[in-house]
């Protein structure tokens, strides 16, 4: 059932022994965690678990089975039960989403490159941007605009697209395409639709200077997310003044991160943004 009333339906609760517990709307969720190897914080609350995923086993409990719907940073979205344990939200990303919020603008052209389940197409579309949104998963591009109905977005200019981002983005360049703003979260590896694979540490630096023969300078605007051991923060900028030509500087960088209730903090991957100058 959806749930209601809430204005942000998404709480981390504890984490430990390889482990997290989170809360997405009334649902209890318990998943692996690589890294959180140390002992709970409060062992009395992952009694209230109501679904719960392990490797190899799949998802098991009482909230086995439909898609649920949540609130979440002034949108509602639909969460499911993937066969990789994900649920379709990556509550670390919120801290990117404030930042998208204060950098789109009505009249922008934004680009959404492997853009999931639609979180940051929707907040740039919510400020009245133009969103082109690429992803190679045709399910999962239903899925975003099954979000974007949900939201009350459904009417707003956003293409959505089922190809590989490398490859579109090659074509727009070739097109003499323009974006204010581009952003991407891309996979440690992944494969696009007619079979081309991505591996993050080959592919990420040609996608980076690609990408910047798209944004229209000096106003433009670049949000990079990685989710990648060894991808930290300060590669990523680097990556990402390398290729935008500016200086280190320039770029802002640090750590996708969520604090739990019980005041542990979880790292979950790293991002570099270049605000442009605007």
């Amino acid at each position: 059932m959806p749930d209601h009333g809430r204005v942000d339906d998404y709480e981390l609760l504890d984490v430990g022994d390889g482990t997290r517990l989170e809360r997405f709307g009334s649902r209890i969720v318990v998943r692996p965690q690589p890294g959180a190897e140390g002992p709970r914080g409060d062992p009395d609350a992952w009694r209230s678990a109501t679904l719960k995923y392990e490797s190899g086993r799949g998802w098991r409990g009482p909230d086995t089975g439909d898609a649920w719907q949540i609130a979440m940073d002034g949108l509602t979205i639909e969460l499911r039960q993937t066969e990789t344990g994900q649920v379709g939200l990556f509550p670390e990303q919120q801290q990117s989403w404030a930042w998208l919020r204060d950098r789109a603008a009505h009249g922008m052209d934004v680009l959404n490159l492997f853009a999931y389940s639609g979180l940051a197409t929707l907040v740039a579309a919510t400020e009245g941007a133009s969103v082109v949104h690429v992803d190679a998963s045709r399910p999962t591009v239903a899925w975003a605009r099954r979000n974007a109905e949900l939201s009350g977005l459904a009417g707003r200019p956003v293409r959505w697209i089922v190809d590989d981002a490398a490859a579109f983005v090659a074509r727009e360049v070739r097109r003499g395409r323009h974006y204010d703003g581009v952003v991407l979260d891309p996979p440690s590896y992944g494969h696009g639709p007619r079979g081309r694979g991505w591996r993050l540490e080959d592919d990420l630096a040609p996608m980076l200077h690609l990408v910047a023969q798209l944004v229209d300078a000096p106003g433009g605007f670049v949000l990079l997310t990685a989710h990648t051991p060894g991808f930290g923060p300060e590669q990523l900028a680097a990556e990402l003044a390398a290729k935008f030509g500016v200086a280190d500087g320039d770029i802002d960088r640090g750590a996708l991160e969520v604090t739990a209730r019980t005041g542990a903090t979880l790292e979950l991957g790293a991002f570099a943004r270049w605000p442009g100058t605007r």
